[in-house]
């Protein structure tokens, strides 16, 4: 559950990235964690951790006024 979380937050950052979006996102994020999943725990925590930095520098960025 928790690994479906993380990988679709995972694939939005990831079609954020590229301006694609939508099912290239969710395709990206899907693969993306499949990889990520087999490295174990330390998968998962890098996946949760690229989502979560990437949300908080949208979120410092938008403070900032960019």
């Amino acid at each position: 559950m928790i690994g479906r979380i993380i990988s679709a937050l995972v694939g939005r950052e990831m079609g954020r990235r590229d301006g694609s979006g939508g099912a290239s996102g969710a395709v990206k994020g899907v693969v993306a964690m499949s990889v990520l999943r087999r490295m174990g725990p330390l998968g998962m925590l890098l996946g949760g951790g690229y989502a979560a930095k990437k949300a908080y520098d949208r979120n410092r960025a938008r403070k900032s006024g960019y």
